[in-house]
């Protein structure tokens, strides 16, 4: 039925709404006053709405008025049309009863031809069943009399010379095929199994027969009767049977002579020996195979018979089996040595293996066959790392027992717990540890032992250093949060009884201390190192995430730290108090001059080349073993150090000396003398010669810091101390 389109009236243009909204099919008032919600407020929306009703009704008032006179005769117009109506529905009846009548004649029609047809089905089907059994009964004719034309003297089923031609087996292949889709064909026929004893006679003699001229064939070195031998394996769809008669009879007897322990053991080279021997067999047993196949790289032969790949499916599963069963003690991971040895000539004779495959697709066929992967899975890769994990990491917790012990001569480390940590590390991916598939555990290991490292410098700087350092330590918890402590044992979950915890309990020196620090700054410079050897063997293996590994390394620098700041702040505070107990010598000056006729000094006092002895054995002995910038930043910090307290206690004997001369003075006032009896003049006295004697000790200090290869103005203590004394001197000499 067509709809009718109404049109409504046109409302006013400022309303928020259109008018075709209430007409769309999927009109829907809850989503139209959300719409407009978005636009108006309700109360404008409402307002709109009770203008256009009002208009709608006009309207509709409008459209009334205009059909009024056919809306008031529409009654008159149906007068008499339930008459009309009766008189039709007769006719309808019976037209409906001639419908039904002819439904029903087509329909049994319908199943008439139905039933016809099935039957018609049927004896299709069945007549190909005896076409397809009449098929299978003259292929067997047919093999039986090319095979009786071969011996008249046998019958058909007695026939078991394995002599027959390559040609004439091909003809019985073709031939033999056909019957194997017509006997497919004929399955579950009565007739079949009375076949069948015949069809399994052709099918033994066949195999024996190709069995036989394809081992005449190799033995013969003969392509052409190989080529018809392999070609009509192929055709009957044998070729896996092919494969498995090349490997039981041809591969198996060479494999068992070659692999056995005492071939190995007696023979000079061994394991290596043993695999060039086995690598020998393709081009020296295998050659016509290939040539044949087109599995040779250099094969240009364009008659090859596709569908054989030996070397995946002939000789590779009986290598992986002799090796597997002649040379069980190949895979026992007890000596890690040892068994890094087997392992890495095994898969370098893997891969040797794979590059005389004719193709990639032939390596692909290789690396999925079972036996590929069942070879794979006898190496127990997983405890060869153990035993690598407990060699060396108990190498380092060994030393790291011993954490101050200096390191062999020959070492560029300091200490030998450093010493020993780059030789671990270089271990793990060393060409006599490292194996490519425990890549990621080998990485996990590196880890391992910097974070075990960055903890032992740790554990030295909290017992060590003083209070102020540790504190220090403290406000860098994060640093430690993540760090890994292992265990001998090597394993991935352990509990806090099995941790392994190096304690640092005997007295360190500042001397070692210094070592720790040189040691922990060569072993950051020697990261980069570390970097690129650890890059190349990952990239070996197709790794492309180098950012990941710089990464990593580099948060060693954020682990180390803290640490060393507090075992420098404690070298500091030691050399500080070190030289500063030397400096306090300074209190002893007034002692020296104070009634005792003493001359005026002319040099400076002997306590300040012991104060600064230490520092220049800090620049000097250890110029080979720090860097430069380290060694100033230490000499700069000690002097910042202890110059203050220096400066402190020149201004108390300043103030003493002060204090005394000005008492002298009162004293003599008080008595009304001339001359003291310890002095003799004014710029003699035992106050001036103090504050020369102070002077030169300050110059003296400030020379000796240029020395060591500081500024005077990079110690803004020194410079002060030098202007206290100096002005103290001038002011005895204007007295």
């Amino acid at each position: 039925m067509e709809r009718v389109t109404m049109q409504l009236p046109q409302g006013s243009p400022s309303m928020c709404f259109d008018k075709d909204e209430f007409m769309k099919d999927g009109f829907d008032v809850d989503v139209f006053v959300s719409e407009c919600r978005k636009r108006v407020q309700l109360e404008t929306l409402r307002d709109d709405l009770e203008l256009y009703y009002r208009l709608l009704k006009t309207a509709m008032v409008e459209l009334i008025n205009k059909d009024y006179a056919d809306f008031v005769n529409l009654s008159t117009n149906l007068v008499g049309m339930d008459k009309a109506l009766s008189q039709l529905s007769v006719p309808l009846g019976q037209l409906r009863e001639e419908v039904l009548s002819l439904k029903t004649s087509v329909n049994e029609v319908i199943q008439a031809v139905d039933s016809r047809l099935a039957k018609q089905e049927d004896v299709r089907r069945k007549k190909m069943c005896v076409l397809t059994m009449m098929e299978v009964i003259h292929s067997v004719e047919k093999i039986e009399k090319i095979l009786h034309s071969q011996n008249s003297k046998e019958t058909a089923l007695e026939v078991k010379s394995p002599h027959l031609t390559g040609q004439i087996l091909e003809r019985i292949a073709t031939e033999f095929n056909q019957l194997q889709f017509h006997a497919v064909q004929s399955k579950g026929m009565p007739l079949l199994d009375n076949v069948r004893p015949r069809i399994a006679g052709i099918t033994g003699m066949l195999q024996q027969s190709l069995e036989g001229l394809l081992l005449e064939g190799l033995q013969t070195s003969n392509v052409d009767t190989v080529r018809h031998c392999l070609r009509t394996y192929a055709t009957i769809d044998k070729t896996r049977d092919a494969e498995a008669l090349v490997g039981q009879v041809l591969v198996k007897p060479y494999v068992d002579e070659v692999i056995n322990e005492q071939y190995v053991q007696s023979h000079p080279g061994g394991l290596h020996a043993m695999y060039s021997k086995l690598l020998e067999f393709v081009p020296h047993h295998c050659r016509l195979l290939r040539e044949v196949t087109g599995g040779a790289v250099s094969s240009e032969n364009t008659d090859t018979v596709p569908g054989y790949d030996f070397l995946v499916n002939s000789i590779w599963p009986e290598i992986a089996r002799g090796l597997e069963e002649k040379l069980p003690s190949l895979f026992n991971p007890g000596n890690p040595d040892v068994f890094f040895q087997k392992y890495t000539t095994s898969m370098d004779f893997v891969r040797k293996f794979e590059r005389q495959c004719g193709s990639q697709a032939s390596v692909k066929r290789l690396r999925s066959h079972p036996s590929y992967h069942s070879f794979n899975n006898k190496w127990n890769l997983p405890v060869y790392f153990q035993l690598r994990f407990k060699e060396i990491a108990g190498n380092l917790e060994a030393a790291l027992l011993h954490g101050h012990e200096e390191a062999p001569a020959e070492s560029k480390y300091c200490l030998r717990a450093t010493h020993i940590l780059w030789s671990c590390l270089l271990s793990c991916w060393s060409n006599e540890v490292f194996l490519p598939k425990l890549a990621h555990r080998f990485w996990k290991l590196t880890l391992q032992i910097i974070s075990r490292y960055c903890s032992f410098i740790k554990e030295v700087a909290l017992h060590t250093c003083s209070d102020a350092s540790n504190n220090e330590m403290k406000n860098h918890p994060s640093n430690y949060r993540d760090s890994v402590t292992m265990s001998v044992a090597g394993n991935d979950d352990q509990d806090s009884g099995s941790t392994s915890d190096t304690r640092v309990t005997v007295k360190i020196s500042t001397r070692q201390l210094m070592l720790f620090v040189a040691d922990a700054d060569k072993f950051k410079l020697q990261l980069p190192e570390l970097r690129e050897i650890i890059i190349v063997k990952l990239q070996q293996i197709g790794f492309k995430n180098i950012s990941m590994i710089t990464g990593a390394l580099e948060d060693t620098h954020q682990l180390l730290s803290p640490s060393l700041l507090a075992i420098k702040n404690k070298i500091v505070f030691d050399l500080s108090e070190s030289c500063f107990s030397n400096l306090k010598s300074a209190l002893e000056v007034p002692r020296l001059y104070r009634r005792t006729n003493k001359e005026m000094p002319t040099k400076a006092s002997s306590y300040v080349d012991n104060a600064v002895k230490p520092l220049f054995q800090l620049q000097n002995e250890y110029q080979n073993i720090l860097t430069q910038s380290i060694r100033e930043e230490w000499l700069t910090d000690v002097l910042s150090e202890c110059t203050p307290k220096y400066y402190d206690t020149i201004s108390d004997v300043l103030s003493s000396v002060k204090k005394m001369e000005e008492s002298l003075k009162r004293l003599k006032q008080a008595r009304k003398t001339v001359t003291s009896t310890n002095t003799t003049n004014a710029g003699n006295s035992d106050d001036n010669k103090i504050r020369l004697q102070l002077a030169l000790d300050v110059e003296y200090f400030g020379d000796q810091v240029e020395k060591l290869g500081l500024q005077k103005h990079d110690i803004k203590s020194l410079q002060t101390l030098t202007e206290l004394v100096y002005t103290a001197k001038e002011q005895a000499n204007t007295e």
